[in-house]
């Protein structure tokens, strides 16, 4: 298999990829030392096209394939590719590919095994193993292996494989529209967009205060918009531990950073530094007006915690009934906010679930059904 290099090359493969129905995308990336991951290889597949492009190579323009991405004709197949649709998103000047199928969440949708590993679903639909010896080599490094490209279009390859499989036994179970639901959240710009004043939501609150709160909101958002400046992990720039104490400490000028266990000897007289009391400073003047709204956690009721039990319970018995993994229903904060609240608004209480799951754990909460052993078994009863 040759690798495109030449953009005239990647226009003659979109042309003819442009004429199938759907195609399996893979890519291979780095990201260890990096904000921004770096996208080191592109692989294609659909019939009888098979492309593996290096988007490393001198001069090459991807755009012929962004159009490919972009033509809302072709299904574009992926496996578990949040990562890949953020590397796309993030090049391409706010791409998401569309529409797509996420080969994962149809296999948790057919009861398959919950985020189930690419080399299990190839097993369990192809009987084909997979050698993995390449996965974690460096794809950065020229030329590439033969073992690596072998490696890395049987990703694309074995997927344009299971798609028809995946697909039909999804239409024969009325389960189409499950994985669509997930794909709405795929392609929307906000599952990729990383706003440097939204940065401390990845953060535990530990305080309540207005002025630590917005310390806290002003001191996220710098360290995020040097990471992604820089292009450099947020933890190379300061660790979590250090926002925390740069939200005490609430410092209005670059001496106030002087002595912080958590920054560097001399970042006081950085330009680093400065930026960082740039931020501040508007934070600290008004922390009512700049401090996130960060409501309260709910009071869970009396009890919650044995009702959590039982709605585990009684996911383990529906996921099993249904032949779905149970983790594409429900996770356990969804369970804790149901035993907590009617109305939750979680997915669990929404669409496809709901009818699932949702009524029948609202219905096990307020006593309307019960759990009962029948010969060994765990079975819901209508009460």
């Amino acid at each position: 298999m040759k690798l495109i290099t030449t953009t005239k090359d990647l226009e003659a493969a979109c042309d003819a990829l442009v004429q199938c129905d759907f195609i399996a995308v893979d890519t291979e990336f780095i990201r260890e030392s990096t904000f921004w991951p770096q996208l080191c290889l592109i692989q294609a597949a659909g019939d009888d096209t098979e492309v593996l492009i290096d988007p490393l190579a001198e001069g090459i323009d991807l755009e012929p394939f962004y159009d490919v991405l972009a033509d809302d004709r072709i299904m574009k197949v992926f496996h578990a590719p949040r990562q890949d649709l953020e590397i796309f998103y993030h090049l391409a000047d706010g791409l998401i590919p569309a529409p797509i199928f996420d080969s994962q969440v149809a296999a948790m949708a057919l009861g398959l095994g919950d985020s189930i590993a690419y080399d299990k679903l190839v097993m369990a639909l192809l009987k084909h193993p997979i050698d993995k010896g390449s996965r974690f080599t460096d794809w950065a490094r020229r030329p590439l292996t033969p073992a690596q490209s072998g490696y890395a279009l049987a990703d694309v390859t074995h997927l344009r494989d299971m798609y028809p499989i995946l697909r039909d036994r999804l239409e024969k179970a009325g389960r189409i529209s499950w994985v669509a639901e997930e794909m709405a959240i795929l392609t929307n710009p906000d599952t990729y967009a990383q706003h440097p004043e939204n940065a401390w939501q990845r953060l535990k609150v530990r305080k309540n205060s207005p002025k630590w709160l917005a310390g806290l909101k002003a001191a996220a958002a710098w360290r995020e918009e040097e990471a992604q400046t820089r292009d450099i992990p947020r933890q190379r720039i300061v660790k979590d531990e250090g926002l925390y104490e740069i939200a005490h400490a609430a410092p209005t000028k670059p001496e106030d950073l002087a002595g912080m266990r958590a920054l560097p000897r001399g970042f006081e007289r950085s330009a680093p530094a400065q930026r960082l009391i740039e931020k501040m400073a508007p934070a600290l003047a008004d922390p009512k007006a700049y401090a996130p709204d960060v409501p309260p956690p709910p009071r869970r009721p009396e009890g919650a915690s044995a009702i959590v039990e039982l709605l585990k319970v009684l996911l383990k018995l529906v996921a099993e009934e249904a032949d779905v993994a149970s983790r594409l229903i429900a996770n356990v904060a969804d369970l804790e906010a149901i035993a907590t609240s009617d109305t939750a608004d979680v997915p669990a209480l929404r669409g496809w679930r709901r009818e699932v799951f949702g009524e029948a754990a609202l219905a096990l909460k307020h006593g309307k059904i019960g759990l009962v052993l029948e010969n060994g078994k765990v079975v819901g009863k209508r009460l």
